[in-house]
Protein backbone atom coordinates (compact mmCIF):
# COMPACT_ATOMS: atom_id res chain seq x y z
CA UNK A 1 0.00 0.00 0.00
CA UNK A 2 1.34 3.76 -1.36
CA UNK A 3 1.28 6.10 1.58
CA UNK A 4 0.74 8.29 -1.17
CA UNK A 5 -2.27 6.88 -2.65
CA UNK A 6 -3.52 6.33 0.59
CA UNK A 7 -6.42 9.22 0.67
CA UNK A 8 -7.63 8.16 -2.52
CA UNK A 9 -7.49 4.39 -1.66
CA UNK A 10 -9.40 4.78 1.42
CA UNK A 11 -12.20 5.97 -0.55
CA UNK A 12 -12.12 3.82 -3.30
CA UNK A 13 -11.84 0.32 -1.53
CA UNK A 14 -15.65 0.26 -0.62
CA UNK A 15 -16.51 2.19 -4.06
CA UNK A 16 -15.14 -0.52 -5.68
CA UNK A 17 -16.50 -3.09 -3.34
CA UNK A 18 -20.46 -2.13 -4.09
CA UNK A 19 -20.61 -3.10 -7.77
CA UNK A 20 -18.31 -6.28 -6.84
CA UNK A 21 -21.01 -6.96 -4.36
CA UNK A 22 -23.88 -6.16 -6.54
CA UNK A 23 -22.22 -8.77 -9.51
CA UNK A 24 -21.81 -11.55 -6.48
CA UNK A 25 -25.60 -11.97 -6.18
CA UNK A 26 -25.09 -13.94 -3.12
CA UNK A 27 -24.76 -12.90 0.61
CA UNK A 28 -22.23 -14.44 1.67
CA UNK A 29 -19.64 -13.48 -0.90
CA UNK A 30 -21.17 -9.40 -0.92
CA UNK A 31 -20.83 -9.06 2.64
CA UNK A 32 -17.25 -10.77 2.41
CA UNK A 33 -16.27 -8.09 0.59
CA UNK A 34 -18.10 -5.52 2.20
CA UNK A 35 -15.87 -6.41 5.38
CA UNK A 36 -13.06 -6.65 3.77
CA UNK A 37 -12.94 -3.35 1.86
CA UNK A 38 -14.57 -1.48 5.23
CA UNK A 39 -11.02 -3.10 7.29
CA UNK A 40 -8.98 -1.48 4.41
CA UNK A 41 -10.58 1.90 4.76
CA UNK A 42 -9.81 1.43 8.34
CA UNK A 43 -6.43 0.19 8.37
CA UNK A 44 -6.08 2.96 5.87
CA UNK A 45 -7.48 5.57 7.71
CA UNK A 46 -5.25 4.94 10.83
CA UNK A 47 -1.90 5.22 8.64
CA UNK A 48 -3.52 8.29 7.40
CA UNK A 49 -3.74 9.25 11.00
CA UNK A 50 -0.36 8.66 11.93
CA UNK A 51 0.89 10.25 8.95
CA UNK A 52 -0.79 13.61 9.31
CA UNK A 53 -0.12 13.64 12.81
CA UNK A 54 3.81 13.05 12.23
CA UNK A 55 4.21 15.14 9.09
CA UNK A 56 0.95 17.44 8.31
CA UNK A 57 -1.84 17.35 5.70
CA UNK A 58 -1.88 15.03 2.83
CA UNK A 59 -2.66 16.28 -0.43
CA UNK A 60 -3.63 14.09 -3.72
CA UNK A 61 -4.03 15.06 -7.18
CA UNK A 62 -7.06 12.92 -8.70
CA UNK A 63 -5.95 12.67 -12.95
CA UNK A 64 -3.09 14.22 -12.32
CA UNK A 65 -4.31 17.71 -12.24
CA UNK A 66 -3.01 19.63 -9.76
CA UNK A 67 -5.10 21.73 -7.41
CA UNK A 68 -6.94 23.97 -7.64
CA UNK A 69 -7.41 23.29 -11.20
CA UNK A 70 -8.71 19.56 -10.52
CA UNK A 71 -10.32 17.68 -7.78
CA UNK A 72 -8.17 17.34 -4.62
CA UNK A 73 -8.09 14.89 -2.20
CA UNK A 74 -6.86 16.75 1.59
CA UNK A 75 -6.30 14.56 4.56
CA UNK A 76 -5.33 16.89 7.62
CA UNK A 77 -6.03 15.81 11.68
CA UNK A 78 -9.41 16.87 11.76
CA UNK A 79 -10.19 14.85 8.51
CA UNK A 80 -8.06 11.74 9.58
CA UNK A 81 -10.14 11.96 12.92
CA UNK A 82 -13.56 11.63 11.20
CA UNK A 83 -12.12 9.52 8.28
CA UNK A 84 -11.07 6.50 11.39
CA UNK A 85 -14.71 7.24 13.21
CA UNK A 86 -16.21 5.91 9.56
CA UNK A 87 -14.34 3.46 9.19
CA UNK A 88 -13.78 2.07 12.36
CA UNK A 89 -17.85 2.46 13.25
CA UNK A 90 -17.98 0.43 9.29
CA UNK A 91 -15.90 -2.08 10.35
CA UNK A 92 -17.50 -3.48 13.64
CA UNK A 93 -20.77 -3.45 12.21
CA UNK A 94 -20.56 -4.87 9.02
CA UNK A 95 -19.78 -8.43 11.27
CA UNK A 96 -23.10 -7.64 13.22
CA UNK A 97 -25.14 -7.12 9.71
CA UNK A 98 -24.29 -10.82 8.94
CA UNK A 99 -26.86 -12.19 11.51
CA UNK A 100 -28.92 -9.04 12.21
CA UNK A 101 -30.02 -8.39 8.35
CA UNK A 102 -30.30 -11.81 8.00
CA UNK A 103 -32.93 -11.96 10.32
CA UNK A 104 -34.51 -8.58 9.49
CA UNK A 105 -33.88 -8.90 5.31
CA UNK A 106 -34.98 -11.29 2.58
CA UNK A 107 -32.25 -13.66 1.51
CA UNK A 108 -32.95 -12.51 -2.01
CA UNK A 109 -32.20 -9.06 -1.13
CA UNK A 110 -28.85 -9.01 1.19
CA UNK A 111 -26.39 -8.82 -1.58
CA UNK A 112 -28.19 -5.25 -2.23
CA UNK A 113 -27.85 -4.61 0.97
CA UNK A 114 -24.08 -4.75 1.46
CA UNK A 115 -23.84 -3.23 -2.08
CA UNK A 116 -25.65 0.02 -0.67
CA UNK A 117 -23.78 -0.07 2.66
CA UNK A 118 -20.64 0.16 1.13
CA UNK A 119 -22.00 2.95 -1.02
CA UNK A 120 -23.11 4.88 1.95
CA UNK A 121 -19.68 4.34 3.97
CA UNK A 122 -17.56 5.54 0.84
CA UNK A 123 -20.01 8.61 0.41
CA UNK A 124 -19.22 9.43 4.17
CA UNK A 125 -15.54 9.19 3.57
CA UNK A 126 -15.66 10.81 0.42
CA UNK A 127 -17.48 13.72 2.04
CA UNK A 128 -14.31 13.54 4.78
CA UNK A 129 -11.53 13.11 2.31
CA UNK A 130 -12.37 15.37 -0.76
CA UNK A 131 -10.57 19.12 -0.79
CA UNK A 132 -13.54 20.09 -3.43
CA UNK A 133 -16.89 21.66 -2.74
CA UNK A 134 -18.44 20.05 -5.42
CA UNK A 135 -16.96 16.64 -4.90
CA UNK A 136 -17.93 16.98 -1.36
CA UNK A 137 -21.67 17.09 -2.94
CA UNK A 138 -21.32 14.67 -5.02
CA UNK A 139 -20.17 12.31 -2.43
CA UNK A 140 -23.18 13.54 -0.09
CA UNK A 141 -25.31 12.07 -2.74
CA UNK A 142 -23.76 8.99 -2.82
CA UNK A 143 -24.60 8.17 0.67
CA UNK A 144 -28.26 10.08 1.12
CA UNK A 145 -29.27 7.94 -2.00
CA UNK A 146 -27.97 4.66 -0.54
CA UNK A 147 -29.16 5.72 3.04
CA UNK A 148 -32.62 6.17 2.08
CA UNK A 149 -32.29 2.68 -0.02
CA UNK A 150 -30.93 1.37 3.53
CA UNK A 151 -33.90 2.72 5.69
CA UNK A 152 -36.71 1.44 3.64
CA UNK A 153 -35.65 -2.33 3.65
CA UNK A 154 -36.64 -2.44 7.13
CA UNK A 155 -39.37 -5.30 7.91
CA UNK A 156 -42.09 -2.60 9.44
CA UNK A 157 -43.72 -0.67 6.91
CA UNK A 158 -43.26 2.67 8.29
CA UNK A 159 -39.24 2.42 6.99
CA UNK A 160 -40.82 2.93 3.71
CA UNK A 161 -42.46 6.20 4.86
CA UNK A 162 -39.69 7.42 7.14
CA UNK A 163 -37.04 6.69 3.91
CA UNK A 164 -39.61 8.99 2.47
CA UNK A 165 -39.29 12.19 4.48
CA UNK A 166 -35.82 11.47 4.95
CA UNK A 167 -35.61 11.73 0.81
CA UNK A 168 -37.63 15.01 0.91
CA UNK A 169 -36.22 16.90 3.47
CA UNK A 170 -32.44 15.28 2.37
CA UNK A 171 -32.98 16.61 -1.19
CA UNK A 172 -34.14 19.88 0.03
CA UNK A 173 -30.93 19.98 2.27
CA UNK A 174 -28.53 19.10 -0.77
CA UNK A 175 -30.05 21.98 -2.87
CA UNK A 176 -29.64 24.36 -0.03
CA UNK A 177 -26.30 22.80 -0.12
CA UNK A 178 -25.53 23.25 -3.81
CA UNK A 179 -26.92 26.71 -4.19
CA UNK A 180 -24.56 27.93 -1.64
CA UNK A 181 -21.55 26.16 -3.09
CA UNK A 182 -23.09 28.10 -6.57
CA UNK A 183 -22.60 31.10 -5.50
CA UNK A 184 -19.20 30.75 -3.98
CA UNK A 185 -17.73 29.78 -7.45
CA UNK A 186 -19.55 32.58 -8.76
CA UNK A 187 -17.58 34.93 -6.41
CA UNK A 188 -14.32 33.04 -6.30
CA UNK A 189 -14.15 30.81 -9.46
CA UNK A 190 -13.16 27.73 -7.98
CA UNK A 191 -14.53 24.78 -6.29
CA UNK A 192 -11.01 23.58 -4.15
CA UNK A 193 -11.91 24.54 -0.85
CA UNK A 194 -8.70 25.99 0.23
CA UNK A 195 -7.98 28.36 -3.01
CA UNK A 196 -11.38 29.18 -2.23
CA UNK A 197 -10.52 30.11 1.35
CA UNK A 198 -7.90 32.33 0.10
CA UNK A 199 -10.03 34.27 -2.64
CA UNK A 200 -12.81 34.78 0.28
CA UNK A 201 -10.71 37.03 2.44
CA UNK A 202 -11.08 40.00 0.11
CA UNK A 203 -15.03 39.66 -0.70
CA UNK A 204 -16.20 38.11 2.43
CA UNK A 205 -18.65 40.85 3.62
CA UNK A 206 -20.37 41.05 0.03
CA UNK A 207 -23.86 39.89 -0.26
CA UNK A 208 -23.67 36.27 -2.40
CA UNK A 209 -21.07 35.54 0.03
CA UNK A 210 -22.95 36.25 2.83
CA UNK A 211 -26.12 34.28 1.46
CA UNK A 212 -24.16 31.20 0.37
CA UNK A 213 -23.22 31.20 4.45
CA UNK A 214 -26.78 31.12 5.04
CA UNK A 215 -27.95 28.27 2.14
CA UNK A 216 -24.40 26.22 3.20
CA UNK A 217 -25.75 26.30 6.83
CA UNK A 218 -29.47 25.34 6.30
CA UNK A 219 -28.73 22.35 4.38
CA UNK A 220 -26.03 20.96 6.45
CA UNK A 221 -27.86 21.61 9.50
CA UNK A 222 -30.92 19.68 7.78
CA UNK A 223 -28.38 16.83 7.14
CA UNK A 224 -26.98 16.83 10.79
CA UNK A 225 -30.28 17.09 12.30
CA UNK A 226 -30.03 20.37 13.96
CA UNK A 227 -33.10 21.16 15.59
CA UNK A 228 -35.72 21.93 14.21
CA UNK A 229 -34.56 20.56 11.31
CA UNK A 230 -34.51 17.32 12.72
CA UNK A 231 -37.81 15.63 12.00
CA UNK A 232 -36.25 12.90 9.54
CA UNK A 233 -34.65 11.56 12.05
CA UNK A 234 -36.28 9.75 14.88
CA UNK A 235 -38.85 7.75 12.14
CA UNK A 236 -35.08 6.88 10.06
CA UNK A 237 -33.86 5.44 13.38
CA UNK A 238 -36.39 3.93 14.68
CA UNK A 239 -37.87 2.00 11.45
CA UNK A 240 -34.32 1.00 9.94
CA UNK A 241 -32.84 -2.24 9.79
CA UNK A 242 -31.02 -2.76 13.12
CA UNK A 243 -27.55 -2.69 11.44
CA UNK A 244 -28.36 0.76 9.40
CA UNK A 245 -29.24 2.32 12.58
CA UNK A 246 -26.28 2.09 14.16
CA UNK A 247 -24.29 2.89 11.23
CA UNK A 248 -26.15 6.37 10.31
CA UNK A 249 -26.58 7.12 14.33
CA UNK A 250 -22.76 6.41 14.82
CA UNK A 251 -21.07 8.56 11.53
CA UNK A 252 -23.99 9.85 9.33
CA UNK A 253 -24.40 13.23 11.39
CA UNK A 254 -20.93 13.35 12.74
CA UNK A 255 -19.86 13.89 8.55
CA UNK A 256 -22.05 16.57 8.92
CA UNK A 257 -21.21 18.15 11.63
CA UNK A 258 -17.52 17.81 9.90
CA UNK A 259 -18.69 19.95 7.11
CA UNK A 260 -20.34 22.68 8.94
CA UNK A 261 -16.78 22.97 10.53
CA UNK A 262 -14.63 22.71 7.38
CA UNK A 263 -16.93 25.38 5.99
CA UNK A 264 -17.53 27.70 9.18
CA UNK A 265 -13.32 27.80 9.90
CA UNK A 266 -12.05 26.33 6.93
CA UNK A 267 -13.48 28.47 4.06
CA UNK A 268 -15.38 31.34 5.95
CA UNK A 269 -13.42 31.85 8.55
CA UNK A 270 -13.96 33.46 12.10
CA UNK A 271 -14.10 36.92 11.12
CA UNK A 272 -17.11 36.26 8.72
CA UNK A 273 -18.52 33.89 10.61
CA UNK A 274 -18.15 34.92 14.26
CA UNK A 275 -17.69 38.91 14.06
CA UNK A 276 -19.37 39.65 11.14
CA UNK A 277 -22.24 37.74 11.60
CA UNK A 278 -24.35 36.12 14.93
CA UNK A 279 -23.86 32.44 14.10
CA UNK A 280 -22.35 32.17 17.25
CA UNK A 281 -25.71 33.06 19.28
CA UNK A 282 -27.97 31.50 16.78
CA UNK A 283 -26.36 28.23 17.05
CA UNK A 284 -25.88 28.87 20.61
CA UNK A 285 -29.63 29.51 21.14
CA UNK A 286 -31.05 26.32 18.69
CA UNK A 287 -28.60 23.85 20.69
CA UNK A 288 -30.08 25.01 24.09
CA UNK A 289 -33.57 24.40 22.79
CA UNK A 290 -32.34 20.89 21.00
CA UNK A 291 -31.04 19.46 24.20
CA UNK A 292 -33.69 20.20 25.92
CA UNK A 293 -36.86 19.54 23.96
CA UNK A 294 -35.20 16.24 22.31
CA UNK A 295 -33.88 14.93 26.42
CA UNK A 296 -37.50 15.68 27.69
CA UNK A 297 -39.29 13.63 24.45
CA UNK A 298 -36.95 11.01 24.82
CA UNK A 299 -38.79 10.72 28.13
CA UNK A 300 -41.92 9.85 27.02
CA UNK A 301 -41.01 7.58 24.40
CA UNK A 302 -42.16 3.59 24.87
CA UNK A 303 -39.46 2.48 22.28
CA UNK A 304 -36.12 2.63 23.59
CA UNK A 305 -34.71 2.54 19.87
CA UNK A 306 -37.06 5.53 19.46
CA UNK A 307 -36.01 7.23 22.91
CA UNK A 308 -32.12 6.78 21.82
CA UNK A 309 -33.22 8.56 18.18
CA UNK A 310 -34.24 11.73 20.40
CA UNK A 311 -31.12 11.56 22.63
CA UNK A 312 -29.45 11.47 19.60
CA UNK A 313 -30.95 15.05 18.51
CA UNK A 314 -29.93 15.98 21.96
CA UNK A 315 -26.46 14.83 21.63
CA UNK A 316 -25.83 16.77 18.47
CA UNK A 317 -27.37 19.68 20.88
CA UNK A 318 -24.03 19.54 22.68
CA UNK A 319 -21.59 18.99 20.02
CA UNK A 320 -22.83 22.26 17.95
CA UNK A 321 -23.14 24.13 21.49
CA UNK A 322 -19.41 23.47 21.70
CA UNK A 323 -19.23 24.71 17.70
CA UNK A 324 -20.85 27.82 19.51
CA UNK A 325 -17.99 28.36 21.62
CA UNK A 326 -15.78 29.32 19.32
CA UNK A 327 -12.92 28.67 21.40
CA UNK A 328 -10.22 26.34 21.92
CA UNK A 329 -11.69 24.46 24.77
CA UNK A 330 -15.02 24.12 22.73
CA UNK A 331 -14.05 23.13 19.44
CA UNK A 332 -12.17 20.56 21.39
CA UNK A 333 -15.53 19.46 23.09
CA UNK A 334 -17.42 19.62 19.74
CA UNK A 335 -15.11 17.44 18.01
CA UNK A 336 -14.45 14.45 20.76
CA UNK A 337 -18.02 14.35 21.61
CA UNK A 338 -18.33 13.91 17.90
CA UNK A 339 -16.48 10.93 18.14
CA UNK A 340 -17.42 9.85 21.82
CA UNK A 341 -20.98 10.19 21.04
CA UNK A 342 -20.21 7.99 17.81
CA UNK A 343 -18.55 4.73 19.38
CA UNK A 344 -21.02 5.24 22.63
CA UNK A 345 -24.41 5.71 20.35
CA UNK A 346 -23.26 2.98 17.72
CA UNK A 347 -22.86 0.50 21.07
CA UNK A 348 -26.04 1.10 22.17
CA UNK A 349 -28.00 0.62 18.76
CA UNK A 350 -26.26 -2.81 18.16
CA UNK A 351 -27.44 -3.83 20.99
CA UNK A 352 -30.99 -3.05 21.04
CA UNK A 353 -30.44 -4.48 17.56
CA UNK A 354 -30.07 -7.65 19.64
CA UNK A 355 -32.92 -7.04 21.79
CA UNK A 356 -34.95 -6.41 18.58
CA UNK A 357 -33.89 -9.45 17.56
CA UNK A 358 -34.67 -12.03 20.45
CA UNK A 359 -38.32 -9.84 21.18
CA UNK A 360 -39.13 -8.31 17.68
CA UNK A 361 -39.33 -4.62 18.37
CA UNK A 362 -37.46 -2.69 21.76
CA UNK A 363 -40.48 -1.59 22.94
CA UNK A 364 -40.52 -1.28 26.62
CA UNK A 365 -43.22 -4.14 27.14
CA UNK A 366 -40.68 -6.63 25.90
CA UNK A 367 -37.63 -5.25 28.02
CA UNK A 368 -39.33 -6.24 31.70
CA UNK A 369 -37.21 -8.38 33.15
CA UNK A 370 -34.58 -8.51 30.67
CA UNK A 371 -31.31 -8.91 32.46
CA UNK A 372 -32.45 -11.92 33.62
CA UNK A 373 -32.56 -13.54 29.74
CA UNK A 374 -30.45 -11.22 28.22
CA UNK A 375 -27.74 -10.24 31.11
CA UNK A 376 -24.99 -9.15 28.94
CA UNK A 377 -26.72 -7.24 26.39
CA UNK A 378 -28.55 -5.40 29.57
CA UNK A 379 -24.94 -4.52 31.21
CA UNK A 380 -23.80 -3.08 28.01
CA UNK A 381 -26.98 -1.00 27.68
CA UNK A 382 -26.22 0.06 30.97
CA UNK A 383 -22.71 0.91 30.27
CA UNK A 384 -22.91 2.54 27.28
CA UNK A 385 -26.14 4.71 28.98
CA UNK A 386 -23.93 5.72 31.66
CA UNK A 387 -21.28 7.02 28.97
CA UNK A 388 -24.29 9.29 27.05
CA UNK A 389 -25.11 10.56 30.43
CA UNK A 390 -21.44 11.45 31.41
CA UNK A 391 -20.94 9.69 33.83
CA UNK A 392 -16.67 10.10 34.84
CA UNK A 393 -14.79 6.66 33.89
CA UNK A 394 -16.69 6.81 30.09
CA UNK A 395 -15.91 8.63 26.98
CA UNK A 396 -19.04 11.03 27.40
CA UNK A 397 -17.58 12.47 30.64
CA UNK A 398 -14.81 13.76 28.85
CA UNK A 399 -17.05 15.48 26.23
CA UNK A 400 -18.85 17.20 28.87
CA UNK A 401 -15.56 18.21 31.22
CA UNK A 402 -14.58 19.62 27.98
CA UNK A 403 -17.80 21.68 27.08
CA UNK A 404 -18.22 22.93 31.09
CA UNK A 405 -14.61 24.06 30.75
CA UNK A 406 -15.24 25.84 27.55
CA UNK A 407 -18.10 27.60 28.98
CA UNK A 408 -16.29 28.63 32.30
CA UNK A 409 -13.48 29.92 30.26
CA UNK A 410 -16.20 31.93 28.11
CA UNK A 411 -17.11 32.96 31.62
CA UNK A 412 -20.90 31.62 31.38
CA UNK A 413 -21.43 29.88 34.34
CA UNK A 414 -25.27 29.53 33.95
CA UNK A 415 -24.30 27.27 30.64
CA UNK A 416 -21.73 25.39 32.45
CA UNK A 417 -24.70 24.14 35.20
CA UNK A 418 -27.06 24.24 32.08
CA UNK A 419 -24.57 21.05 30.64
CA UNK A 420 -24.64 19.62 34.30
CA UNK A 421 -28.68 20.00 34.75
CA UNK A 422 -29.60 18.75 31.22
CA UNK A 423 -27.06 15.60 31.42
CA UNK A 424 -29.36 14.55 34.56
CA UNK A 425 -32.35 13.86 32.12
CA UNK A 426 -30.64 11.78 30.49
CA UNK A 427 -29.97 9.89 33.93
CA UNK A 428 -34.07 9.60 33.49
CA UNK A 429 -34.24 7.94 30.26
CA UNK A 430 -31.40 5.67 31.35
CA UNK A 431 -33.22 5.20 34.48
CA UNK A 432 -36.38 3.55 32.81
CA UNK A 433 -34.43 1.18 30.62
CA UNK A 434 -32.73 -0.02 34.66
CA UNK A 435 -35.76 0.46 36.04
CA UNK A 436 -37.48 -1.92 32.95
CA UNK A 437 -34.44 -4.26 32.74
CA UNK A 438 -33.46 -5.04 36.38
CA UNK A 439 -36.69 -3.96 38.75
CA UNK A 440 -39.11 -5.00 36.89
CA UNK A 441 -40.75 -8.71 36.75
CA UNK A 442 -39.94 -10.85 34.10
CA UNK A 443 -42.61 -10.26 31.58
CA UNK A 444 -44.56 -12.53 29.19
CA UNK A 445 -43.67 -10.52 26.32
CA UNK A 446 -39.82 -10.36 27.73
CA UNK A 447 -37.47 -12.44 25.22
CA UNK A 448 -36.58 -15.73 26.68
CA UNK A 449 -34.58 -17.09 24.04
CA UNK A 450 -30.94 -16.04 25.70
CA UNK A 451 -28.04 -13.69 24.09
CA UNK A 452 -28.40 -12.55 20.76
CA UNK A 453 -25.62 -14.11 18.30
CA UNK A 454 -22.18 -13.69 19.17
CA UNK A 455 -21.94 -12.51 15.75
CA UNK A 456 -23.91 -9.79 17.08
CA UNK A 457 -22.91 -9.57 20.91
CA UNK A 458 -18.88 -9.49 19.90
CA UNK A 459 -19.37 -5.94 17.73
CA UNK A 460 -21.71 -4.37 20.24
CA UNK A 461 -19.36 -5.12 23.04
CA UNK A 462 -16.14 -3.90 20.98
CA UNK A 463 -18.13 -0.84 20.85
CA UNK A 464 -19.16 -1.30 24.79
CA UNK A 465 -15.38 -1.14 25.78
CA UNK A 466 -14.13 1.81 23.24
CA UNK A 467 -16.51 4.34 25.01
CA UNK A 468 -14.83 2.98 28.40
CA UNK A 469 -11.43 3.26 27.19
CA UNK A 470 -11.79 6.13 25.82
CA UNK A 471 -13.04 7.85 29.14
CA UNK A 472 -9.55 6.60 30.69
CA UNK A 473 -7.24 6.57 27.70
CA UNK A 474 -7.95 10.53 26.25
CA UNK A 475 -4.27 10.03 24.48
CA UNK A 476 -5.86 9.48 20.74
CA UNK A 477 -9.61 10.96 21.40
CA UNK A 478 -8.47 14.48 23.10
CA UNK A 479 -5.07 15.31 21.91
CA UNK A 480 -6.84 14.48 18.40
CA UNK A 481 -9.54 16.65 18.92
CA UNK A 482 -6.98 19.21 20.55
CA UNK A 483 -5.47 19.53 17.41
CA UNK A 484 -8.50 19.47 15.18
CA UNK A 485 -9.62 22.62 17.09
CA UNK A 486 -6.30 24.44 16.94
CA UNK A 487 -6.17 23.64 12.74
CA UNK A 488 -9.74 25.28 12.90
CA UNK A 489 -8.53 28.11 15.14
CA UNK A 490 -5.58 29.32 13.06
Amino acid sequence: MSAEQLPALVVVAPLVAAPVALLARRALPAWMVATAACGFSFVAALALAVQVTSGGAVSYALGSWPPPWGIEYRVDVLSAFVLVLVSGVATVVAPFAWASASAELERERLYLFYALYCLCVAGLLGMTATGDAFNLFVFMEIASLSSYVLIALGRDRRALLSAYQYLVLGTIGATFYVIGIGLLYLMTGTLNMADMAARLSDISSTRPVLAALAFITVGVSLKLALFPLHLWLPNAYTYAPSAVTAFLAATGTKVSVYVLLRFYFGVFGTRIVLEELPMSQILLALSVVAIVTASLVALWQADLKRLLAYSSIAQIGYITLGISMASREGLTAAVVHLFNHGITKGALFLLVGGVALRAGHAGFDRLQGLARTMPLTSLGIVIAGLSLIGTPGTAGFVSKWYLVLGAIEAGRWWLAAFIVATSLIAVAYIWRFVEAAYLAPLGGATPRAGEAPAAMLVPAWILVAASVWFGFDTSYSVQGAARAAALLLQ
